[in-house]
């Protein structure tokens, strides 16, 4: 396939990764829940982080329209700290920025951070 004609049946898979605001501890008891009906994922992103911001960046442009059963939230854990120290005691995940945490059947099935963060792996896991 031409080079040209390769990007454009890339773009055409691609898809926008719908975010919802993590901003509060209560919305995990919720987030678990939902993790039972389908797969949650948690991108913890630091603002003040040239890498969190790249890796973000990243993630989104690979991310395909085959991903859109995922429920995606996004924290900033430099304004809600308190709801990324919660994650860490209610799902065993040692805390690293940035960091995606999968959810499944209320539990954390898959984590990973910095440049190990791909859209193909939470793909896989999910």
């Amino acid at each position: 396939m031409f080079g040209w004609k390769k990007k454009q049946a890339e773009k055409a898979e691609t898809a926008s990764v719908e975010w919802k605001r993590l901003t509060a501890i209560e919305q995990l008891e919720a987030l678990k829940q939902e993790s039972h009906e389908k797969p949650v994922l948690i991108y913890k992103h630091s603002t003040r982080c040239g890498i969190s911001g790249m890796t973000l960046s990243r993630l989104e442009r690979s991310w395909t329209a085959d991903m859109g059963h995922i429920s995606s939230y996004y924290l900033d854990l430099i304004a809600y700290r308190d709801v990324s120290n919660a994650i860490v005691q209610e799902f065993g995940v040692l805390h690293e920025s940035p960091q995606v945490i999968l959810l499944k059947n209320g539990r954390a099935i898959y984590d990973n951070s910095h440049m190990g963060i791909s859209a193909e792996a939470i793909k896989q896991q999910a």
